[in-house]
């Protein structure tokens, strides 16, 4: 594993190397497009390199959900679908190489050309390409599932439709889009919007559909059998059209996916224990070192297997919701930020195993540096200045902690903060001017981070009862979360981010204004930064590998000196306890580690027939 460990680190610098080089015009249709520079794999290359080629298909494997679902349409606002589905069901134009940055090859387009701009981009089907019913792909499926999505889809596919000028037909197989603004990425983002059948919804709303309108597609894998609530059985399609494709080689090789949904973490890790699941994630560092130790362990039917990655940390914490005072007064984030003892957590909760996020790029090189901003850097975020929060310039790091359960300095600082912002103690009591006291609710999923999270807001809940600050834990289904994210209906609550070593036009969906109060949205924290936002843009413009890299650091530091989230620890490794049989090509691990591209999509089961 330590091999692998380096040998995935020099990849990453290799692939960013070659994808943050200079950008030539593409000459023609092309089988593939990168982000900037050239796609690392030729046109005739047999497989992914993380994918072995001669997996042998086969097998059934059953995994676990906490929760439940009322949808299996993973692409509209309405219901709660298994979240598993859109990959597995559903195809794109192109797909992604997760051992790249950002470069997409071709998938039901067997070509991809561009301007030197990309201004546009056109795209050529497969004839081969089909839905799941055996009939073909068209282009106008294709400028249906666009305008479909972009209008009346889910609210992540919406932005990206007002980038589009006019999308048609400019061929019997080609689809072009052409953009309204300038944007480098959108020629790649045009690849990966999901294709449905036009016909399949003619006449109906499908924003509206029930659980048994199961959109269709073409991808390896369709519903079967399911049970409201309970379980989805995905079945591998022996007719699927894509199966000899480069992209797809080694891909989708069992038979049968499973899908069982569970009540809380705890009933599903001992469904694991029994043998009904065959493989587990494990987001904590101490429960990996110290639970894992069962007689199915010990025996070596089960395999403890780590899986490294070179991702930027992303943001893992607890956002906090300013649109609800007194959340939206930086001096009470910061404040709250300085009470969550994390060293002291840590320690107690991971064996100190997990070392904490210190921004949301930490750990790449497209992190801020510590110290005040200089260069490119300080030339991007200077025009802003009156509007930034104090360290976004000058320097800015997380308060940290003294490791003991009292962390008496950190809570001074905090109280010195609050009462700075207004804040004073009566009766016992944190209140305003107006004695209103300062109370807040943090909002939980039961799913496979609960009790670990549970156990952070126990602790954190007695660091603030010091400060006169009454939190409570509210925690609920996935059905009841999903909605009440979706409405803003928290004061704290759990965000993950993940982000790639490519960030790009999610990032306004993630932190732009203009989604601060759509539902749905994934700008949990309400916030609204044209510091942020011109920053995210001169990203997207950026043409060499220093500025893409100046302009995501200067991003870094809004994010980081905004105090929207209190993070916890980054996981550095993915962690995956599988059955024996149940294997992967080791030799070569993507860039991206572990995630639904790594299992199911490339392991396979080496008693396979």
């Amino acid at each position: 594993m330590t091999s692998d460990f380096f040998r995935t680190g020099r990849t990453v610098l290799a692939a960013l190397a070659l994808v943050l080089g200079a950008s030539p015009a593409q000459a023609g249709p092309a089988h593939g497009i990168a982000m900037y520079g050239t796609p690392a794999l030729p046109p005739d290359f047999v497989s992914l390199p993380y994918a072995n080629p001669h997996a042998p298909k086969g097998g059934r494997i059953v995994t676990g959900n906490v929760g439940s679902f009322d949808s299996l349409n993973p692409f509209i606002l309405r219901g709660t679908p298994p979240w598993q589905l859109v990959n597995l069901t559903h195809e794109t134009l192109m797909g992604r190489s997760y051992d790249e940055p950002f470069t997409l090859y071709g998938l039901l387009a067997e070509s991809v050309e561009t301007d030197e701009a990309r201004t546009w981009v056109e795209f050529t089907l497969r004839a081969e390409a089909r839905f799941s019913d055996g009939s073909p792909v068209t282009v106008e499926d294709v400028i249906w599932s666009y305008e479909t999505l972009g209008t009346r889809g889910h609210p992540r596919y919406r932005a990206f439709r007002d980038k589009v000028a006019r999308i048609e037909s400019t061929g019997p197989r080609k689809v072009r889009l052409t953009f309204t603004e300038e944007d480098r990425e959108l020629a790649l983002l045009a690849g990966l919007r999901p294709i449905l059948q036009k016909a399949q919804w003619e006449g109906r709303d499908i924003a509206e559909g029930g659980l048994d309108d199961v959109p269709l597609g073409t991808g390896p894998y369709v519903v079967t059998d399911y049970e409201a609530g309970r379980f989805v059985r995905l079945t591998r399609n022996r007719d699927y059209w894509g199966r000899d494709l480069p992209l797809r080689r080694g891909t989708a090789n069992f038979d049968e996916i499973r899908i069982e949904f569970y009540g809380d973490d705890s009933v599903m890790k001992e469904a694991f224990k029994a043998g009904l699941l065959s493989y587990m994630r494990e987001f904590n560092a101490e429960s990996w070192a110290t639970q894992y130790d069962f007689p199915a362990v010990t025996r070596g039917d089960i395999v403890l297997s780590e899986i490294p990655h070179g991702k930027p940390s992303g943001m893992t914490g607890f956002v906090m919701n300013m649109r609800r005072p007194p959340l939206d007064d930086w001096r009470v984030r910061e404040a709250l930020i300085t009470a969550f003892n994390f060293e002291y957590i840590n320690d107690t909760l991971t064996g100190g195993r997990q070392p904490r996020i210190t921004s949301y790029f930490s750990g790449s090189d497209l992190a801020m540096r510590p110290g005040p901003a200089t260069g490119r850097v300080r030339a991007l975020l200077l025009p802003f200045k009156d509007t930034l929060l104090p360290g976004t310039l000058d320097g800015y790091a997380l308060p940290k902690g003294d490791g003991t359960a009292r962390n008496r300095a950190a809570l001074r600082r905090a109280r010195a903060l609050l009462e700075e912002a207004g804040w004073h103690i009566k009766d016992g009591r944190l209140v305003n001017n107006a004695g209103q006291p300062l109370e807040l609710t943090v909002l939980l999923q039961q799913d496979g981070l609960v009790s670990q999270t549970g156990a952070m807001m126990d602790i954190y809940a007695a660091a603030l009862d010091r400060l006169g600050i009454r939190l409570t834990l509210e925690s609920v289904d996935r059905a009841q979360y999903a909605e009440r994210e979706a409405q803003f209906d928290f004061d704290l609550t759990m965000m993950r981010r993940a982000l790639s070593l490519s960030p790009g036009n999610e990032q306004f969906f993630y932190w732009g204004s203009e989604h601060a109060d759509t539902p749905g949205s994934r700008n949990l924290m309400g916030m609204r930064s044209p510091a942020a936002e011109a920053m995210i843009r001169a990203m997207l413009t950026a043409e060499t590998q220093e500025d893409f890299t100046a302009a995501t650091r200067a991003l870094d530091r809004v994010l980081t000196a905004g105090r929207y989230v209190i993070p916890i620890h980054q996981y550095a490794v993915g962690r995956i306890a599988h059955r024996a049989d149940l294997t992967y090509l080791r030799e070569h691990l993507p860039i991206y580690g572990d995630g639904i591209h790594f299992l199911p999509e490339v392991w396979w089961q080496k008693t396979a027939d």
